[in-house]
């Protein structure tokens, strides 16, 4: 229901800085625990490697896939997320993103196959996210203001610590009852946040007559998928030489980079045409104040550094740690807590005990802590899988940095914007984030896979040791991450003698033990890469806030209707 009011001004939320707004506690647990089911699903597929290994018989390229699809799905569609809040109302599809993601639990909780739990389950929580966390973020800005705001988008950046409670937990559930009950148990969750959404209060939209940009989003759809999609494949595509699960080639080359190519001219073809749209309807999927300001392109780069550093957890860290070393789901979730609780601490210590911390100085403190994490954890990998005291400094270190960036992403991205174009903005923030984890998964995931196999093929060709003929056959294998046994099974059908056997065991070892290193390093120094656009997020004063806050205000206060949705 729609109804029109005379007092919008006095409904919203004063600037004055004599008026002392008070915090909206039930609201930002809602939505805490929304941001957190996302997070925990994440974990729960992280938990599930070796039971997704054992039940649907998954290699660790099916394990990359079914990582990537989230994030690509996504990505995809959360800018057209962003866009949909905006015109239906954000409450909306807020709820039906969370029955979205509720849907695609089950799914994966029956899924006979890894088909289905890729293409179905993944893809059905992948849409469920696409509506869901941009609407976690757009209604922030309707929600608070001033010194609040930032609190809240501290307390959405807390979250992912919080979550870290989460794999735990569907860590013990995993281990006594199961993946299929653990998937279940998800889906309750989910149906839960459903339940409690109808307590948030009624929040003020503008009563504009707004066209969805169905141009924009085919566009933005089709080309962050593309992009997503050829960087995901390269690991199994191969990155120009074709590799055996290549499903077809372009001039004897792997298509892989070709199509993510073509994304990128899909994408940069979007701006001119989004630049038109926002002239002619006023509103587009891609307004141009995401684009001009340096401060908001900062902040994007900041949320997908972020989470470009949780891919690379987990693609690397959560698989290296259950196939190699064999650590149960439960000794994963211990180091989540060893993540979890420093993210919690800063992202939400820092904007409320420090407000007058520098933006800048604490996303570049964040950026320095994140590729420490990611060097220590580098240096924790040992080539037989023992474990090492280092993975967790290394993760309470992923928890330090993580939490100083989320802790003002957000936040300096809708600080320099207005209103309206803040509260949109949650679907390029969300679409940066899925990006950035993508991005995290496929590049280091080839490194990794990539780095594996072409080691064990160079090392067979080369080693006395091994017979051409075996050789031969050994260099038709993609080589999967995983332990000394899970190798020799992989290898079972070749017909060798025992010491070539032990040779080649050896070889995997040692290409193992260099290529999640260098995934590691290569991972620092991308995350390093941010720093380069700090320097454009800029400290507002007070009174610059309050100005800027109230000439948003006066520009929207004639068209703001209460929306009940």
């Amino acid at each position: 229901m729609v109804s029109a009011t005379s007092s919008t001004a006095a409904k919203q939320p004063s600037a004055s800085p004599q008026t002392k707004e008070k915090f909206l506690v039930i609201p930002i647990i809602i939505l805490i625990l929304a941001q957190m089911g996302a997070t925990g699903d994440s974990g729960a597929l992280s938990l599930s490697a070796t039971a997704l290994t054992e039940n649907l018989g998954a290699t660790t390229s099916d394990i990359q896939l079914a990582n990537m699809i989230y994030p690509l799905v996504g990505g995809a569609f959360m800018i057209a997320g962003g866009l949909m809040g905006t015109i239906l109302g954000w409450k909306r599809t807020f709820r039906i993103g969370i029955l979205l993601c509720a849907a695609g639990e089950v799914v994966l909780a029956f899924a006979p196959n890894m088909m289905v739990f890729i293409w179905v389950g993944r893809v059905l929580v992948g849409f469920g996210a696409s509506f869901m966390i941009p609407s976690v973020l757009g209604l922030i800005p309707l929600l608070y203001r001033g010194a609040n705001r930032m609190v809240a988008f501290g307390c959405i950046g807390a979250a992912s610590g919080l979550s870290a409670l989460l794999p735990l937990a569907l860590g013990v559930i995993l281990e006594a009852a199961g993946m299929q009950t653990t998937f279940l148990v998800l889906a309750a969750y989910f149906l839960a946040v459903f339940a409690l959404s109808f307590l948030l209060p009624g929040i003020h939209q503008t009563d504009e007559k707004l066209k969805f940009d169905t141009v924009g989003v085919a566009l933005a759809a089709s080309g962050l998928f593309l992009f997503l999609v050829g960087i995901s494949s390269i690991s199994s595509w191969g990155l120009i030489a074709p590799l055996a699960g290549c499903p077809f080639e372009i001039f004897g080359m792997s298509p892989a980079l070709p199509v993510a190519f073509v994304g990128l001219i899909v994408l940069i073809a979007l701006v001119p045409v989004e630049r038109h749209i926002e002239q002619k309807n006023g509103v587009a999927l891609l307004p141009q104040s995401f684009l001009k300001t340096p401060q908001v392109l900062a902040g994007l780069v900041a949320n997908a550094v972020m989470f470009f550093f949780m891919g690379a957890q987990a693609i690397l860290m959560a698989p290296y740690l259950q196939l190699v070393s064999n650590w149960t789901p439960i000794d994963v979730g211990v180091i989540s807590i060893v993540t979890g609780v420093p993210t919690f601490a800063l992202a939400l210590g820092i904007p409320k005990l420090l407000p007058k911390a520098n933006p800048r100085r604490v996303i570049q403190f964040g950026y320095l802590a994140m590729a420490a994490a990611l060097i220590i954890m580098a240096s924790s990998v040992t080539t037989d899988g023992s474990k090492s005291f280092a993975v967790y400094l290394g993760a309470f270190m992923a928890g330090v940095g993580a939490g100083a960036v989320s802790s003002h992403a957000s936040n300096v991205v809708a600080l320099a914007l207005p209103e309206r174009d803040a509260s949109q903005s949650g679907g390029i923030q969300s679409t940066m984030r899925n990006v950035g984890q993508a991005i995290g998964v496929a590049l280091l995931g080839a490194v990794l896979l990539l780095g594996i196999t072409n080691s064990v093929h160079s090392h067979a060709l080369n080693s006395p040791d091994v017979s051409p003929q075996v050789a031969k056959e050994i260099s038709a294998l993609n080589i999967d991450l995983g332990s000394d046994i899970i190798f020799e099974e992989q290898i079972a059908h070749i017909s060798m003698t025992d010491d070539e056997r032990a040779a080649l065991v050896k070889i995997e070892e040692q290409a193992r033990y260099n290529s999640v290193r260098l995934a590691y390093v290569a991972g620092a120094i991308i995350v390093l890469l941010g720093l380069a656009t700090t320097p454009a997020i800029k400290i507002l004063s007070s009174e610059d806030k309050m100005r800027k806050e109230a000439e948003s205000q006066s520009k929207a206060l004639p068209q703001h209707e209460e929306i009940e949705n």
